[in-house]
């Protein structure tokens, strides 16, 4: 199908399920490539691997996995619409990232279609290999400029025993950042997610939820930590540990870790209840992170008085979701200040969502123009006729 769109001159923009935030997958005069009926999921327990279409869901390789008594290290909260295949065009990470590492880290192979119709692919299960270019961490990232994933080979965890969360009331951000760095360092926590309390009382009103706390701790922390057994009094060690933790709500059973779970879970869909959200996935240092939310919230209030700044994301490894409501749809001022912000703080403008289409002007803040012109060379080599997502990633 490839070469046939190739030699008519029609462009080609493959698709998954549609989660991204950036318009990689948007067509724009191109047929769309649906790739959402490739979804075989086949469990490999020997190899500790799982062989997935690129159509796949998240949640259907998570649950493949758990069945053969293994996980799978990616985990989002859009998992049961986020493809395989679009996460690795992506190079999702999640929740879990700041320990189980992002999509590339558990990538040991892909099947995926060029141009010319040729297919790669090596997924014979082999978990070493260095006999030459890494093909399939190219791939991985490329935001389908470069060929069309149609499988691919993913490394399995072993699924731990016992798990346990709680949430962290703080008085401010740095103490929970503070907290956050100490966390992390701890090989049982796998999960680190901020959280503000408007954000958490725009949950708990759009769902009828009860507040987790009735102190209303400014900055909260949600943790999790998984253990062969007894990961409950871990944690509890581990937080008595921590200095600045204000308020703890823990999670003693499935149904209260699940609830805790909601807070974080939620703000999405709550987000999208009160306005259409300029979404920006950025990613900060650590220690410059609180320092950037108090002046990206002072310049949005400054440069949109009527908009409202909504923030939360994966503090272990400074991913920020900041979402802006109250703007126009076509509004880039405060897109323009923020991304510029997170250049000046040393952040990325995307930290796992890509660049797609609505970032590409602001790529020059945070790449050089040698790195892009490599970028164009290698583009050039796996799609000569810029057939592929042509006008996403690259600037014009």
């Amino acid at each position: 199908m490839l070469h046939i769109c190739v030699d008519a001159g029609v462009s080609v923009v493959p698709q998954g399920g549609n989660t991204g935030l950036v318009g990689g997958a948007v067509p724009r005069g191109a047929v769309v490539l649906d790739l959402r009926r490739l979804d075989t999921v086949e469990v490999d327990d020997v190899a500790g691997s799982v062989v997935a279409g690129a159509g796949a869901t998240v949640g259907a390789v998570q649950v493949a996995a758990r069945a053969a008594g293994l996980r799978y290290g990616v985990d989002l909260a859009s998992r049961d619409t986020a493809t395989i295949g679009g996460t690795i065009a992506t190079n999702a990470a999640g929740l879990r990232a700041v320990r189980l590492g992002d999509t590339r880290a558990q990538l040991i192979d892909v099947e995926a279609v060029l141009t010319t119709g040729a297919v790669i692919s090596r997924r014979g299960g082999l978990t070493r290999d260095n006999s030459g270019y890494d093909l399939p961490r190219w791939i991985c990232g490329s935001e389908g400029t470069l060929a069309v994933v149609t499988a691919a080979r993913l490394r399995l965890l072993p699924d731990p025993a016992d798990r346990a969360t709680a949430l962290l009331g703080f008085a401010d951000l740095p103490a929970a950042v503070a907290a956050a760095a100490t966390l992390r360092r701890e090989p049982a926590v796998e999960v680190l997610e901020l959280m503000f309390a408007p954000g958490v009382a725009l949950v708990c009103e759009q769902h009828g939820m009860s507040p987790p706390f009735a102190s209303n701790p400014p900055v909260l922390l949600l943790v999790e930590v998984t253990a062969a057994a007894d990961a409950g009094s871990l944690l509890g060690e581990l937080v008595e540990n921590v200095p600045g933790v204000a308020d703890v709500a823990a999670g003693v059973d499935a149904a209260d870790a699940r609830r805790l779970w909601a807070y974080r879970e939620l703000h999405t869909e709550s987000i999208g209840r009160v306005g259409i959200p300029h979404k920006l996935d950025v990613a900060l240092p650590l220690p410059a992170l609180a320092g950037f939310v108090a002046e990206v919230t002072a310049e949005l209030a400054r440069l949109r008085p009527d908009a409202r700044a909504w923030i939360f994301g994966h503090v272990g490894e400074g991913n920020l979701h900041l979402n802006v409501t109250g703007l126009d749809p076509a509004d880039e001022d405060a897109d323009d200040a923020v991304l510029r912000l997170v250049a000046a703080a040393g952040g990325s403008i995307s930290a796992e969502h890509g660049i797609g289409r609505a970032k590409q002007r602001w790529l020059p803040l945070v790449r050089s123009a040698e790195e892009i012109a490599v970028w164009r060379a290698v583009k050039s080599a796996f799609d000569p006729t810029g057939t592929l997502n042509p006008g996403v990633l690259l600037p014009n």
